[in-house]
């Protein structure tokens, strides 16, 4: 672990641990809010906030910049996402006085420090060092040379000349301390002898602990502006090695990204087939029990998304349905099982048959959600056109060259075409009327170019598009017949072929324009969560209609949407 120098000394802060595993971390972290600030092994000594959030415990690592010595400035500095401080007090002083959150993904906030209970370890280790002059505890030298795996872990700090020259057996009284001591010796240290010690066990030199999975979804937000980057659980941001094309970095919170992204790399063979849908846990606005279309919860949602404005609202749909196609926060076990590096290359491979019933579920969702807003509108007409107008606003903000969510634009047009909603005439004719702007802009602009998305042409550019269409393809690979004639069917059918192959081999581009419009974008949890296919599922089927087959659920929703539609507006 790296001793605190000059201004950053940080032992003696209650919230600090020393060298604290995971696991014992995780069980000091009790109530939302709880964090405490720990020394990792994994990622090489370097401090980690741990804290507790909506009931997991994320873990963000706070990266240290070493500074060239200059009077009347400290030595490093320590930085948490795009923000650096003098010093680790420092940091954590104003993320907690301040409130504010550790991270743009996860919205965490730190307000609790868990005071450690005696003095800080000397070490990672569980055991009790024994005492007596036959223990010598060997000195693990890590070299400083970027041909070793581990000489990437020093990336970006001071490299030290150490003598090669052999040495007599070094007592164990003048070895340097490890862990969380506070005073660095000064004794010279010989590594000829500790060479030769070790030299029967080169593994010791670079240990490594076991990958574990994260506890959520990484998020993958690579930053292109050459800024020093950070790490955290949720949002990883760390160097580049030279060499690496920007966009195929995949950092995990356990193990070094570039082991799993090299690009002489041979092919993985797949495992199982992966989902990148988070499972059901406990969510804010429903309780572990819930009926379908609470009144209380749908009122919460409206008010929600009325604080925030359509752009803002394309961008949260955006971050959700790029996890939810794997283009972001894809975890190297997950990649291991794949065979691939993202779920575009997936959803065109014959294992990609769940991912593929996934993105259909969420389609369908998305859209049932949309026509629930206009059509649980049982106020003035007016109300029902406000609604339109906003769904409208919604489209032209994920369109290509706004947001480029063109999945979720396939899912809000599902919503204004369906034909529940499509019937309202008095409906649509009060939107043209009261609101002619957006009602040109869905019959001019949004519907042609939704209708050449689904031929399998319009503008799938990654500099305008952070997020393809693949709604044509995934019907197609899951067996869906084309409609229309057969000549015209026939050219679909090879313009959609073709649109897949664009896609898989586009992935990493596609990641970069999904990663550099959500640069610097703080979610709102509640928003986040309402957009995410879970969420949806409990709101319009309740949880026990949650789990029933999705060809069921649909086709009771349907039932339910006609319903509501009819008494809108009945026939005459």
């Amino acid at each position: 672990m790296q001793v605190p120098q000059d201004g950053e000394d940080f032992a003696g802060q209650p919230w600090y641990h020393g060298p604290l595993s995971r696991q014992k971390a995780e069980a000091l972290l009790q109530q939302d809010g709880d964090f405490l600030v720990r020394a990792s092994k994994s990622r090489g000594g370097h401090p980690v906030i741990s804290c507790r959030w909506r009931g997991s415990v994320l873990h963000f690592e706070v990266f240290r910049v070493a500074l060239r010595p200059r009077p009347g400035r400290p030595t490093a500095l320590f930085q948490l996402e795009d923000e650096r401080f003098p010093s680790l007090p420092a940091l954590v002083r104003s993320y907690v006085t301040g409130q504010r959150t550790l991270s743009q993904a996860t919205g965490a906030v730190a307000s609790r420090p868990v005071t450690r209970q005696g003095p800080i370890r000397r070490s990672f280790s569980e055991d009790t060092l024994p005492d007596g002059p036959a223990w010598t505890e060997p000195l693990r030298a890590r070299k400083r040379s970027d041909s070793q795996p581990a000489g990437l872990e020093h990336m970006g700090q001071p490299t030290e000349d150490h003598p090669g020259s052999g040495a007599p057996t070094m007592p164990a009284s003048a070895l340097p301390r490890t862990g969380s001591d506070s005073v660095l010796l000064k004794v010279p240290v010989p590594l000829g002898s500790i060479a030769d010690s070790l030299r029967a066990s080169d593994g010791q030199l670079h240990a490594k602990a076991p990958t574990k999975p994260p506890r959520t979804s990484s998020l993958m937000l690579p930053d292109a502006s050459g800024c020093p980057p950070t790490y955290c659980e949720l949002v990883p941001r760390v160097p580049r090695v030279q060499g690496t094309p920007a966009g195929h970095s995949c950092p995990e919170p356990e193990a070094p990204w570039w082991e799993a992204e090299e690009e002489d790399g041979c092919f993985a063979r797949p495992q199982a087939e992966v989902s990148f849908c988070p499972p059901d846990n406990p969510f804010c606005l429903l309780g572990s029990q819930n009926r379908p279309l609470e009144t209380e919860v749908l009122h919460t949602l409206h008010g929600l998304f009325l604080e925030h404005h359509p752009g803002s609202t394309a961008l949260h749909l955006l971050l959700v349905d790029c996890q939810a196609t794997g283009l972001l926060g894809v975890t190297k076990a997950q990649r291991g099982a794949m065979g691939v590096a993202s779920g575009l290359e997936l959803l065109t491979l014959p294992h990609g048959h769940r991912l593929r019933l996934e993105l259909l579920e969420r389609l369908e969702t998305l859209a049932l959600a949309g026509a629930l807003a206009v059509l649980g509108c049982a106020g003035p007409l007016e109300e029902r056109a406000a609604a339109l107008r906003g769904l409208v606003e919604l489209a032209l903000a994920l369109r290509p060259g706004a947001a480029g969510d063109l999945p979720g634009l396939a899912a809000v047009m599902g919503a204004l075409l369906m034909p529940q909603v499509s019937r309202l005439e008095r409906t649509w004719r009060q939107l043209r009327r009261s609101h002619t702007e957006a009602a040109l802009a869905f019959e001019q602009e949004l519907k042609p170019l939704m209708r050449a998305l689904d031929e399998g042409a319009g503008p799938c550019d990654p500099g305008e598009v952070a997020l393809p269409h693949v709604a044509p393809a995934v019907r197609l690979l899951e067996g869906e017949e084309l409609p229309g004639p057969l000549d015209e069917s026939c050219e679909r059918l090879l313009r959609t072929l073709h649109r897949a192959r664009l896609l898989a081999r586009d992935a990493p581009r596609f990641r970069e324009a999904a990663a550099r419009r959500l640069r610097g974008f703080r979610p709102h949890p509640e928003l986040r969560e309402a957009l995410t296919t879970g969420f949806l599922r409990r709101l319009l089927w309740g949880s026990q209609g949650a789990g029933a087959p999705w060809a069921t659920r649909l086709e009771k929703f349907q039932r339910v949407l006609t319903v509501l539609s009819q008494r809108l507006e009945p026939d005459h």
